[in-house]
């Protein structure tokens, strides 16, 4: 058992580990079960969740922060293709990977290579301002192209 300053009190029975929670004001909260005999903690079993919840969301937060989109659409102009780019140079200095995505739709279906010179362009005023890696190559999938880049 430990106490709330994190001092061992050392192997207690339940009964006697409960008498000293209630004793000082405390919850006792099993850390883990998977040594025998488990070991307990003396804490506030609300702050103990507070804490959890917390740290699992900022878990969250960061794993999320790995994949990055761009959506590129067929008549994009220059000037918003160079806006795109800078954007995605911001992503990639945070270490970020980026998807790049075109969807196309109806009659621009029939014109794939003229949605992927549009990527290209893309990619050549992304690599001007910083270097880039390609992580997975250029593919059609369901309704246009995409492809991941990251920072090299």
């Amino acid at each position: 058992m430990i106490d709330e300053a994190g001092k061992q009190l050392g192997v207690l029975v339940l009964e006697k580990a409960l008498q000293i929670a209630r004793e000082r004001g405390f919850d006792l909260i099993q850390v883990t079960e998977k040594v025998e005999p488990p070991v307990c903690k003396l804490m506030d079993y609300g702050k103990y969740l507070y804490r959890q919840k917390k740290k699992e969301k900022s878990s969250k937060h960061h794993m999320a922060g790995l994949l990055k989109g761009i959506r590129l659409t067929f008549g994009i102009s220059e000037h918003d293709l160079e806006t795109r780019a800078h954007q995605a140079e911001k992503f990639l200095k945070k270490g970020d990977k980026i998807r790049i995505e075109m969807r196309l739709k109806g009659r621009e279906k029939a014109h794939q290579d003229f949605a992927r010179k549009k990527i290209r362009k893309f990619l050549e005023i992304l690599e001007k301002s910083i270097p880039i890696k390609t992580e997975r190559e250029l593919k059609k999938e369901g309704r246009g192209l995409t492809m991941i880049v990251s920072k090299s």
